[in-house]
Formats: C-alpha cells, sequence, structure tokens
C-alpha cells in the first residue's frame, strides 16, 4: 500500500513546487510547503476518496490551503519596481529588510519523462509572479487556479473551502489588479523567437563581458527596466540603465566571466568579477527580451538564491 502510495502521488511533485513557487514568491519556502504537502498527504492516505476527487485535484487541494497557511498575515515577496519610485542612475544605494521574490532555477522543473504534466513556463516569469505579490493570498490562489491550472470554480471553491460566489468574486478583483499591472498569465512580453532571443542574450553577454557599454545599451528596449533587491533602487529607459553600468564597470573594472543560467523560463547568467587571482560571484542576473531587445534586468546580490543555483562562490582564471 506504502510502495504504491508513493508511487500514485511522487508525479505531481514539480507541478505542485511549480504552483507553491507562484504562490509564495520563494523556492526554499516553495520546497518546503511541497515536503509538508507530501506529508500532509501520507498521514491522510487512508482518507483518500477516488470517487470524489482525482489524486492531482486532491494534491492540489492540500499544497493550496498549506500556502494559505504559510502565507497567514499575508506577506509578500514583492519585486523594488512594485514598491517605490524609479531612482535616479547614481543615486546612493538604499538596501531594504523587505523580504523579495526569489527566481526560481529551470533545473528544479525539468523531467526527462515526458509523461509529466507540462509546466506553463510563462506564468512563472519574474514579471508575472511579481505582479502577482500585489494579490492578496487568497485572490492569489483564485487567479492561479482558474487562470494557470484551469480549474472550473466549483473545483476551485472545493479546493479552497469556499463558495462559487466567493470564487468568482475573487477572481473578478484578481483580475483587475493583474490588469492594472499590465502583465498576462498568456503575455510573454512580446518575445520574439527562441532561436533570436538566444542570439541576442549571447550578444548581451559578449558586451558585459567586456565592459562594453554601448554594446549594451544597443541591445536595450527603449523603456527597459533594471531592478536589483535587495537593493530598493531600480531604473528604467536607456540612458538610466547605461549610467548605471557606467558607474558599475568603473567600480569593479573591467574583467568578467559568467555562467549561464535559466530561471522562471527566462535566459541569464552568474556575473563574475575578477578579485584577485581569480573571479567572485557578483551577481545573478535574469533577462526578458521582448521583440525590441532587453526589457527587464532582474538582477540578485543574495546568497540564498546563489545556493539554490548551485552557484560557485569563484571561478579560476581557467
Amino acid at each position: 500500500m506504502s510502495v504504491a502510495f508513493d508511487e500514485l502521488i511522487e508525479p505531481y511533485r514539480r507541478e505542485l513546487t511549480a504552483h507553491c513557487y507562484r504562490m509564495l514568491g520563494s523556492i526554499h519556502d516553495a520546497e518546503d510547503v511541497v515536503q509538508e504537502t507530501y506529508l500532509r498527504a501520507w498521514r491522510a492516505r487512508d482518507a483518500y476518496d477516488a470517487s470524489r476527487a482525482s489524486v492531482r485535484t486532491w494534491m492540489y487541494r492540500i499544497a493550496t490551503n498549506a500556502c494559505l497557511t504559510a502565507r497567514a498575515g499575508d506577506a509578500r515577496r514583492p519585486m523594488p519596481s512594485g514598491v517605490v519610485a524609479p531612482s535616479e542612475p547614481l543615486a546612493p544605494f538604499v538596501p531594504s529588510e523587505v523580504t523579495w521574490l526569489q527566481p526560481l532555477p529551470d533545473a528544479l522543473l525539468d523531467s526527462d519523462d515526458p509523461a509529466r504534466t507540462v509546466i506553463d513556463r510563462s506564468t512563472l516569469r519574474l514579471a508575472f509572479v511579481a505582479a502577482l505579490q500585489h494579490l492578496s493570498a487568497r485572490q492569489r490562489a483564485v487567479l492561479i487556479l482558474r487562470d494557470v491550472l484551469d480549474f472550473s470554480a466549483a473545483e476551485t471553491a472545493e479546493l479552497i473551502d469556499a463558495t462559487v460566489i466567493s470564487v468568482n468574486s475573487a477572481l473578478r478583483r484578481a483580475r483587475a489588479t493583474m490588469s492594472a499591472s499590465g502583465v498576462r498569465a498568456d503575455d510573454e512580453g512580446g518575445a520574439s523567437p527562441e532561436a533570436e532571443q538566444r542570439e541576442l542574450v549571447e550578444r548581451y553577454v559578449t558586451a558585459f563581458v567586456s565592459a562594453n557599454v554601448e554594446g549594451l545599451k544597443q541591445l536595450l528596449a527603449e523603456d527597459v527596466l533594471l531592478e536589483m533587491p535587495p537593493m530598493t533602487n531600480w531604473f528604467t529607459g536607456r540612458a538610466g540603465y547605461t549610467a548605471f553600468m557606467e558607474w558599475v564597470f568603473t567600480v569593479n573594472g573591467d574583467d568578467w566571466r559568467t555562467v549561464p543560467v535559466a530561471a522562471n523560463g527566462q535566459p541569464g547568467f552568474a556575473a563574475y568579477v575578477r578579485d584577485g587571482d581569480g573571479y567572485r560571484l557578483h551577481t545573478l542576473q535574469i533577462l526578458d527580451v521582448g521583440r525590441d531587445g532587453i526589457t527587464r534586468n532582474s538582477v540578485f546580490l543574495d546568497q540564498a538564491v546563489f545556493t539554490a543555483f548551485g552557484l560557485a562562490p569563484r571561478l579560476t582564471t581557467a
């Protein structure tokens, strides 16, 4: 019985991790809640009734309510652009104790089993998950269950112990808030074809490694946005972006190395700066790529994020 039960629920681990990440905005919190979900499922295994719900629906019920419990007090994980006004390019850094949104390594959701559920990576984009943070926890749950996972209003009501009327009301409010943010679940920012995105990112990394500010500028969309938690500073527009990058290279030098990463279904890289006889990990940068160039750069300076991506603290000159 126990072996069979484990085999029954294990296929949903990756999609539940994605679900909990959308709800919580933290890979560490998501993994903890998924573990709690599996523990609760194991304890309640004898109470599962296949005539009432599929295993997948039952697991989503447990996971969603575990997320709502974890978000008691309605804690949120925003990005700086959702909290304060943009900064002047050379304004002093302003660190904050805000608990910021974290990126999600794509590797945690990758699977070699084609039979597993395909996870919609567009609904894991940093911009979308950041917009979700402006919803109450309950509205967030309703919008994700209805618009991302395609549960019906009746199924959603059953999952979160609510009425269909309250679910529909919460969904209307959530959609209005998301619409005001300009971000939709099915919107990938007017992204260009994958091959073109890959080429643009490669050109960006080449310009970055050589500290070529003019080269970077040519690859930016006009309304590009740069933010870098835990600092509240963020900049918008090519002029602000390039002025800041000139400062970065002036302070840190022009000798860099990068390691490619993938997060939230987006391309990115870990940046290492020359430090003595090697290179020190500096930042993790996640890029949004639109038809007009790089539209957003989310830069993370967080040891917990570095650890989640398994990034080496140093690279050798080799």
